[in-house]
């Protein structure tokens, strides 16, 4: 084996010596017991010269690595390649631990002409690592050459990890946008943006935009058609997200959009709620929003959370104890949340005679037990409620999902890639 820079070339003179030597002391041993003959009174015997020749040529084939073989501390976002020449390459793995698996192998692409291999993932950190590349060289000769290294260590401190909503097998809105955030910052957002793929049935147009450093969100651009079927990949493993952060794996989630469209409209200064499903009103129910002081945000929000019963404090809107307008309830029925202030679609069975004719709430919608009971029963996280006509016009950017209250064109200027 000869090391010539990153070539590595396969010589046989060690393997062919031992040949030959096997072969002369066949052609000796005949010569011996035949001890000449009449007809050649010289005793030369072609024998031995028949078996000087017949070494087998070496493999033409000169593979490239792009990581030298024994080297370490090699960077996890190291993109692996091969390349072949005098030949083509029949095949590659390149994977750690002792044998290839699904989960430890990195996967891969070889060109249509055979002379190069390229990864399409990353590494892990800690890892050591064999690539063995088969090629075949113009002759037929084959050869089978194999690399092997060690990848950084990285402590957790130095790995992003992505959550990702909604989860695999939920069922959501047509509303509802795709959430990828992370437990350290990303300031490498483009790099990390192009790792990040959605595919749906039907396709459906869709872009990322960064709401902070750690969050980004994928919307299309109208509501998710009724049934859509969502697939999404972070690919971020092993890439470089930070100054000496890395992304720490892959993940993957598929959900469904719902079959039924949910859309609500609260008409805040006429008290009432319009239920759309599949476009058609289905029910309008009488309601009470926000009270002077308290007037409940104008804007289109998103269920972002539901719960058969919910204890509301007050406390977690800001108001003390002994501030008169404090509440403290510990079984709210049939509570959705809409944005992260506080403000919810509840049953409040103690403003029934104000619902439909004035706003009473410190902000929540309030219905009755039973029509509180329906929408809930026909909502999803991720429907969409607009709510009109309030005298606060302002719903905060990220006050919630809030990502339908700009244009599309607006939302994609967020994108790293725009």
């Amino acid at each position: 084996m000869k090391l010539q820079g990153r070539q590595l070339v396969l010589h046989g003179g060690r393997r062919w010596a031992g040949v030959l030597v096997v072969a002369a002391l066949v052609a000796g041993c005949s010569a011996a017991g035949a001890g000449g003959s009449d007809d050649d009174p010289s005793g030369s015997n072609d024998g031995g010269g028949s078996a000087a020749t017949s070494e087998a040529p070496t493999p033409k084939t000169v593979v490239t690595v792009n990581v030298d073989d024994g080297a370490v501390d090699v960077p996890v976002d190291t993109a692996v390649s091969v390349g072949a020449s005098g030949g083509t390459i029949t095949a590659v793995s390149a994977h750690y631990g002792k044998k290839a698996t699904p989960k430890n192998a990195v996967k891969g692409e070889l060109a249509a002409d055979g002379n190069t291999w390229a990864a399409t993932g990353l590494l892990e950190p800690g890892k050591r690592y064999t690539v063995a590349v088969s090629t075949r060289d113009d002759d037929g000769r084959t050869q089978t050459v194999t690399r092997t290294f060690r990848t950084q260590d990285l402590s957790l401190d130095q790995q992003a990890y992505a959550s990702i909503a909604p989860t695999d097998g939920a069922t959501v809105g047509v509303a509802m946008p795709i959430i990828v955030r992370f437990d350290i910052p990303v300031t490498r957002r483009a790099d990390v943006e192009r790792r990040l793929t959605v595919t749906s049935t039907p396709q459906v147009e869709g872009t990322w935009s960064w709401v902070s450093d750690s969050e980004v969100h994928y919307r299309p651009k109208k509501y998710w058609p009724a049934g859509t079927k969502v697939k999404v990949h972070a690919g971020i493993n092993g890439v470089r997200t930070a100054k000496g952060t890395w992304g720490q794996e892959d993940r993957d989630t598929s959900f469904k959009v719902t079959d039924r469209a949910v859309t609500t409209v609260v008409d805040v200064s006429r008290h009432k709620a319009t239920v759309r499903i599949n476009g058609k009103v289905a029910r309008v129910l009488p309601a009470t929003t926000g009270k002077s002081g308290f007037q409940t945000r104008n804007g289109t929000k998103v269920i972002m959370e539901k719960y058969p019963v919910k204890r509301m404090d007050a406390a977690t809107t800001g108001l003390s104890e002994d501030d008169p307008e404090y509440y403290n309830i510990e079984d709210v029925r049939w509570a959705m949340r809409v944005t992260n202030s506080g403000e919810f679609i509840h049953a409040a069975p103690w403003s029934v005679g104000s619902q439909g004719a004035a706003n009473v709430s410190h902000g929540c919608t309030g219905l009755s037990t039973s029509n509180a009971a329906w929408l809930y029963s026909v909502s999803h996280i991720g429907d969409p409620v607009k709510f009109v006509n309030s005298a606060r016009k302002v719903l905060e950017p990220q006050n919630g999902w809030t990502d339908w209250n700009i244009s599309y064109a607006k939302f994609a200027k967020g994108s790293a890639l725009s």
